[in-house]
This record gives C-alpha cells, structure tokens and sequence, in this order.
C-alpha cells in the first residue's frame, strides 16, 4: 500500500509536469487518458504548463493573452476540472507579464490614460519618475543582456517606454497597482473553480520594481509574493515559488511560501557523477529547503546561476573553474548539441543555463540517468519529472533547427506512436519502477539522513518507525544501490541498472 497523501494538496509521490500537446496527444483529453490510462497511479500530481489562450505566443504560453481562458484548441475548464478529478492539477501563475496582445493592453494602446488599465503597465518613468543614473541601470537585474525596457507607439500615437523583462512582446504589469491586484484576483478566481490545487508562481522574483535597487528579489518582492500566497491559501489553493538565483535566495524565500523548487540540485548532480564526487551536493543538501520540488530536469533548461556566485559577491556551492568545466563536459556529452541551444547560439530567454536534455547531458548513458533519478528521488522534497525525462528523451535538433529557440532542442511534441515506443524501453520501465517504489514505500514520509562517508560515495536514508531505504552510491565505481524494509522488517536489496528488480 502506498502511504497517505501530506496534508497538503501536494501528495508525497512523484509529480509530472508537462505541455498538454506535447506527451502523446493534443488536448487535455488525450492527455487525461495518458495519465489514467498507461501511466496510470505513477503520479501523485501534474503540473501542466501553460495552457491559456494563446500556448503559441511569443514564449510558448508564458506571455498569455487572456490567463483565465484555456486555450480553446486545448480544450476549456471542465476538461481540466474533471482531470483534476483524477490527478491533482497544478498552474501557473504568470504575475509579472503578460501579452502586448492582450484585451488590456490593447485598450491601454488605444486610449491611453483614459484607459482603466493605465496603471496596469509598467513603464521606465513609473518606477524611475526622475529619470534613472546609470548607475541604477546597470543595477537592474534581468535574466539576459540588455535593458528591460521596449520603446512602443501606441495605437493612440504615444510613445511610452514599457518595461518588458522577458521579451518585447510581454509587457510587466504592476502588481502593487489596484488593477493589477484585481488581475491576479480574478486568475486565482477562476483557478479555483477550474480544480487548480496548486499553483506555481512564475517570474514572480521580478515582480516588483523599485528604483535604486536591483529590482530582483528585495524586501518587496518577499512581502507581495507572502500577500498573493495568503490570497491563494484562502482559496485552498497551495503556492510554488519560482525563483532562479542565488542559493541563499531559495532557502530565505522557502521561509515565506509553501515551496520552492529545489533548482540547485540538477547541475550538483551532473558535478557528482562528472566529478565522482559528491562534496558539493552534500554540502548542498546539508542546508537546502525541506519545502521543496525537486527536479533534474525543466522547460527551461538546466539552471547554472542556482550554483554559482552572483552579482553581490556571494560565492556559489562550487567554484567557478568547475562550474566552467561542468557546462563543457554537458557540451561534450551532447555532442555539442547543447552548445547550439544555449546562450547567445541561439534565441534565449536566459543565459544562465544550459539547453540539453538531462539524458544528453549524461551522454545517453542509461545507468548513470537512472543513478540520478534514484539520488533525485531519496533527497528531501517532493519529486517531479519534466516529460521529456520521463521518456527519457534525446535533444530535438530538428525543432531547434526549425524555431531557433534555445529551449526548444527539450521540448519535443512526442506522438502517440512514440510515446508507445518509448514505454517498451527497458531504460523507461526501469525509470517507472523507481517512480513507484518512491511512491509507495512508507519510509519516505519520515525523516531524512544524510550519511557520513567519504566523498566519492553518497549515503542518503529515509525513516519512520520501522520502515527505512537507504541509497548508497560509490561515485568511483560507478555503482548505485537500494536497500530497504519490506513490511517493516528484514531487508531487500536492488542494483540501480537494467532492469531494476525487487522493488516492493
């Protein structure tokens, strides 16, 4: 039997998050007979990706025109309140932009300040009403080169200068204003009728702006996301942080919040089993939030800024000479696939991480994918698993080669015929067996321990009462393996490889 769910909406077993129309089908039907159907009872939750109107703007449904309708080719809020019926439903919630196209700021663009929304959209002379130094520019922090300003002519013939921190066609709104308050108001309105339990705050440490600093994660920002979380909970809905940064950032803004992603984990593990060394990933995981998700790998890339030092001078978890040497080894294990996708070789949103699947990043290798799976699934939080990982996925070069977006070479639209192809692979089959023995063994809804050992191994156990598993891995000789209770007694034992066996 599996054990019984958090008190949370956030059930102790391995969450999914995927694009509706990119995992075997291409709407939420199709999907909700995917995840009752053939991955039926591996996922505790799935976080679905953006799927308002419009998921084929300018970044892939995170600019949405209209948040609180789904994307009619998609389906609308029934389809995703009877999956919710089934599998938990986690969204996002996009609160510091949104489309140029927009019902709002359409009429912002004709009207101007008679329009209701005047105050809805950021602008340079808001936030900097006395103009800004160059000083404060050069403060402002932005997830890639240059200003986050766009200068636009409106329809009604002014000339406003927007602040746009993504893309020129995602306009910030003002989160502090009375209609920006009231926007996200109703989006969490209309999340809850829909079934959302759960929803994850995206962009959300850019959303205030203030001048003379870095408008990145200050005072702020922690006390509009403690607000827009309070709000949600009233509605029963719980709230996911996504915050790219610093690590010291994470663990302050797991304080304030339900979770936070744990994103310093995915190139930690890649530093262990590169390295075959596990000191930075246990110095990590000797300090990292409780509170979190954990992931390998996302939609947006595998992070780099989670690690390493930042801007104010704070060291990162390893050195920079590693970090360096990190990245190039994902580059040469590709096949110089990821050097393609990443940083200025291709349209990126972000320059702090590295495009590749996690498998490729791993060089294909089956034993050591399934290794960091297991090291993901035995460190604190709750796991989730991006789609493209489930199946084990390879880089899509062709759609890379297609949109000439970074992100894109992970985020293959699978077909149904592959996603029944990829099921019969031992590798995938080996995957499912560790997603459900971590689902369903008691020992995880206890405490963790992490073991004192040499570097070259990792010793990571769970306990409550008589139940325990314990993963051990010899990074030197490349070897991972479980042991476990069964029933509260004795001991099993199973070798991560192909295919894992004796898992109860």
């Amino acid at each position: 039997m599996c054990p019984a769910p958090f008190s949370s909406s956030v059930k102790n077993q391995v969450q999914l998050i995927t694009y509706v129309d990119r995992l075997g089908g291409s709407n939420l039907a199709a999907l909700h007979h995917l995840l009752t159907g053939p991955l039926a009872s591996l996922f505790g939750g799935v976080h679905l990706l953006p799927f308002f109107h419009a998921i084929d703007g300018a970044d892939a449904g995170f600019d949405p025109i209209d948040h609180t309708r789904v994307d009619p080719r998609l389906g609308n809020w029934d389809d995703v309140k009877a999956l919710s019926r089934d599998v938990p439903v986690m969204a996002d919630l996009i609160v510091n932009h949104m489309s140029d196209e927009s019902p709002q700021f359409q009429d912002f663009s004709r009207r101007g300040a008679a329009s209701p929304y005047e105050t809805l959209f950021l602008t340079r002379d808001s936030v900097f009403p006395d103009g800004a130094t160059e000083e404060e520019l050069r403060a402002i922090s932005r997830p890639h080169r240059g200003l986050p300003f766009t200068e636009r002519l409106l329809a009604n013939g002014e000339k406003r200068t927007l602040w746009t921190t993504f893309t020129p066609r995602q306009i910030d709104i003002n989160v502090l204003s009375i209609s920006g308050a009231a926007y996200l108001r109703s989006i969490l309105a209309t999340f809850q009728r829909g079934g959302v339990t759960m929803i994850r705050l995206d962009a959300a440490g850019f959303a205030i702006k203030r001048a003379g600093t870095s408008c990145f994660m200050i005072p702020e920002t922690y006390t509009f996301i403690a607000d827009l979380a309070a709000q949600a909970r009233a509605l029963g809905i719980e709230v996911l942080v996504e915050i790219h940064g610093h690590h010291r950032d994470q663990i302050e803004i797991a304080h304030h919040v339900d979770r936070v992603y744990d994103f310093a984990l995915p190139p930690l593990v890649l530093h262990a089993l590169f390295n075959r060394n596990s000191w930075g990933l246990k110095a990590w995981l000797a300090i990292s939030p409780r509170n979190c998700l954990t992931v390998l790998d996302t939609h947006d890339g595998i992070g780099i800024a989670d690690i390493g030092a930042d801007r104010a001078g704070r060291l990162g978890l390893i050195p920079p000479t590693e970090l360096d040497a990190l990245v190039e080894t994902i580059h040469v294990n590709s096949g110089g696939q990821s050097r393609e996708a990443t940083g200025a070789a291709a349209h990126n949103l972000d320059l702090d991480q590295v495009n590749c699947t996690y498998y490729d990043a791993l060089g294909r290798n089956d034993r050591a994918y399934l290794t960091a799976r297991a090291i993901q699934f035995f460190v604190p939080g709750v796991p989730q698993i991006y789609y493209a990982g489930l199946l084990v996925g390879t880089n899509d070069v062709a759609l890379l080669a297609r949109t000439k977006v970074g992100r894109d070479i992970n985020r293959h639209f699978y077909t149904p015929s592959e996603v029944g192809a990829a099921l019969t692979r031992p590798v995938v089959q080996a995957l499912f067996d560790l997603i459900r023995f971590r689902n369903c063994h008691p020992a995880f809804a206890g405490e963790f321990e992490l073991g004192n050992c040499a570097d070259h191994k990792l010793i990571l156990t769970w306990r409550v009462g008589p139940h325990w598993a314990t993963l051990t891995v010899d990074l030197e000789k490349q070897t991972a393996l479980v042991e476990h209770s069964e029933n509260g007694a004795g001991c099993k034992t199973f070798a991560i490889e192909l295919p894992v066996s004796a898992v109860g």
